[in-house]
């Protein structure tokens, strides 16, 4: 028995690397149903032909913008996660109309289908990049974790706790740069970074979808969850890559560059999990922090059996990076390289 056994489940973009693990891990503890939701129909062919246990899932097309669809889809459930977003930086940088669509208006949508049905709890997964953002991504990301933590306060007679879980980049997930650079290795025997000086909060996508699932169960509402995670250097990354890569498909490494193009639109070097300001609201759960909202009501006395985080702003400039080998220990444990 678990938190989601026998509970009916809605994920949101679930056909994404996050979303095909998550179902995976949910589907061990039994749940009556769990919907996978996207407006992508080739992969949920690819999922229902890779995930063993389909008896329990039911697949949706649809896309989170879209307020009747994920009304009709969140009928009968009890906890949905809205994994949907657009995320890629330069993307949304030029696109962001596109962007406050799908990351703002759609999490407004589960919001308000959320309340509609009663349902039990709503997790919404967040960035680091919408801490002081710098970007439209990460602005996006920031005011949708707004609507979340001001939905617990707004929903009237409904009794959905809703829940943000920040995440670093979560590495080998779709689109990230770790199978960026195997198949730049391949391809064209020369791998692209912005600076090998950028630093990145960097997260398992096992320990991502741990995350998650912890929060969903035992958050009160209004949270942010933030896991600890190492601080990465894009240089070492990058060379520990090369290094596996080349010893796979049996490329000398000379014939390898590692060529430096500079930050693109939108990007900075350094990211932020936790602005000072938010510290001052935060608890210390061991091996995750817990952002309180302002008005936090009830939930603070709850907390206050843990210690409160250190008042300090959470930056990757400011954390040393793990030494090139740790990175190479990390990938290899996680079978990335």
């Amino acid at each position: 028995m678990g938190y989601f056994t026998d509970k009916k489940i809605l994920i949101i973009g679930g056909t994404g690397t996050i979303g095909q693990k998550l179902t995976e891990e949910i589907i061990k503890q039994n749940p009556k149903v769990v919907r996978i939701f996207s407006r992508d129909e080739y992969k949920q062919f690819v999922m229902q032909n890779e995930i063993k246990d389909k008896s329990r899932l039911r697949f949706l097309i649809g896309d989170v913008r879209d307020y009747d669809r994920v009304e009709r889809a969140a009928s009968g459930i009890d906890i949905i996660f809205n994994l949907a977003a657009m995320k890629h930086v330069p993307a949304c940088e030029y696109n962001p109309g596109e962007a406050i669509k799908t990351n703002i208006i759609g999490m407004e949508n589960v919001i308000r289908a959320a309340t509609h049905h009663n349902i039990e709890t709503v997790l919404f997964t967040s960035s680091d990049k919408a801490i002081n953002p710098a970007n439209s991504y990460g602005a996006t990301k920031l005011l949708a974790e707004k609507l979340v933590q001001a939905a617990n306060y707004s929903k009237g007679t409904a009794r959905t706790k809703f829940v943000v879980v920040r995440f670093g980049n979560v590495m080998g997930s779709r689109g990230s740069v770790i199978p960026l650079f195997k198949k730049q290795i391949k391809d064209y025997g020369e791998i692209t970074i912005t600076d090998p000086k950028m630093t990145r909060f960097m997260m398992t996508l096992s320990s991502a979808v741990k995350l998650i699932m912890e929060a969903a169960e035992k958050s009160k509402g209004g949270e942010a969850f933030i896991l600890k995670m190492p601080v990465i250097k894009l240089g070492n990354l990058a060379e520990v890559i090369v290094e596996e890569t080349i010893k796979k498909l049996n490329i000398k490494r000379e014939d390898v560059h590692i060529k430096t193009i500079g930050l693109r639109a939108g990007e900075r070097k350094f990211e932020e999990l936790m602005t000072k300001e938010e510290a001052e609201f935060a608890f210390d759960l061991e091996n995750m922090y817990v952002v309180l909202p302002m008005y936090s009501g009830g939930i603070k006395e709850y907390y206050s059996k843990f210690k409160s985080a250190k008042v300090k702003s959470y930056n990757s400039s400011d954390i040393d990076p793990i030494e090139k080998e740790e990175v190479r220990k990390l990938l290899k444990s996680n079978g990335l390289v």
